[in-house]
């Protein structure tokens, strides 16, 4: 199992640099940032000089869209990175959260993200695509490697992860979800004469490394319940489309946001917002992954089991550097292969 760490670009850049190369000496293999060029600084500035001072980690988006970004700014971003430092990037894209509506934007359709991704994919890898009326392509980008990988939780977003993405992000831990999710985006893809496995499965969800004493994990609680928030602030949208019983999600995701009032992205993604109250300690403790590091080896092999290839952290909380460390030192060596020397 690959293990990522997703950082906000919180000034100064100089700390999510300063991040980044301590995951990569932990052992991390990806880097990836929000992307909310309002509420943060501009993450693609960051990850030049991320994969200037680092030598494996790849970076990426979690996630951009195609409402504030033109794909084809996008695709030459990484394509030129990638020339710069050697197919160390990948894609996370989704119709659109913070970037837009802090902006009064709307996130895009369901058919302008899966033309986005198709597009995006052809110009980054040197491909040619149709746009607006011509045939475009980067003549440069020849040798350009990214995949684009969707994150989604609905079901129409599901399949268009499965049928054309090269990757599916699914932003949180709970097995059950991750599961019926998966199941989805794998359906989807065979359905559409794809191989299931080639679709790459990516669970991303905080995680915060306690002593595993009783107060560590309230704490714990407090500081990563504005993920809830979060996730619930994406699930009310389908909820709105299909209704809280229609069967389109699972009533783990709908049941819990019946009390919830609004959002606030002034403190999207922050410890101790004002707006994540009715997130209960059920939803955290699922949602989330907490726990001294034998609790975290155990969910990370339960989702492994289900198919997931990487865990990607988000590292919004109060304790960045010991989460990290002991990430590194005890819970990646517990989930990656050991080869033997001699047998």
């Amino acid at each position: 199992m690959d293990i990522g760490v997703v950082l906000q670009c919180t000034p100064p850049a100089a700390r999510v640099v300063d991040l980044a190369k301590r995951a990569e000496t932990y052992g991390f293999s990806y880097v990836w940032t929000f992307d909310s060029h309002i509420l943060w600084e501009e993450p693609y500035v960051i990850y030049s000089k991320i994969l200037d001072e680092t030598r494996n980690v790849i970076v990426g988006p979690m996630v951009t869209n195609p409402a504030t970004r033109d794909i084809t700014v996008t695709a030459s971003v990484f394509a030129t990175l990638n020339e710069m430092y050697g197919n160390r990037t990948v894609i996370g894209i989704g119709r659109g959260d913070s970037a837009v509506r802090v902006t009064n934007g709307k996130p895009v359709t369901v058919a302008e993200l899966r033309q986005a991704v198709l597009d995006i994919k052809g110009l980054v890898n040197g491909e040619a695509i149709e746009y607006k009326g011509n045939h475009l392509r980067l003549p440069w980008a020849g040798r350009s490697r990214s995949d684009v990988w969707v994150a989604a939780y609905g079901p129409k977003v599901l399949a268009l992860a499965g049928e054309v993405g090269d990757g599916f992000i699914l932003q949180l831990a709970d097995p059950s979800i991750a599961e019926w999710t998966i199941k989805a985006v794998k359906d989807a893809a065979e359905a559409s004469g794809r191989n299931p496995d080639d679709v790459y499965v990516c669970v991303a969800a905080p995680a915060y490394v306690t002593d595993g004493s009783a107060e560590g994990h309230a704490h714990a609680r407090d500081q990563l319940r504005w993920f809830g928030g979060m996730v619930g602030n994406h699930v009310a949208d389908i909820v709105a489309r299909y209704g809280e019983n229609g069967g389109a999600v699972p009533q783990a995701l709908t049941d819990y946001i019946k009390n919830r009032q609004g959002y606030d992205y002034n403190e999207h993604g922050q410890a101790g917002n004002t707006h994540t109250d009715f997130v209960p300690d059920e939803i955290v403790d699922r949602f989330c992954i907490i726990g001294p590091p034998e609790a975290h080896v155990e969910r990370l092999k339960e989702l492994q089991a289900l198919g997931v290839n990487q865990f990607a952290l988000y590292l919004q909380h109060d304790d960045k550097d010991h989460t990290l460390a002991q990430y590194g030192e005890r819970v990646i060596p517990a989930v990656q292969e050991h080869l033997r020397a001699t047998s």
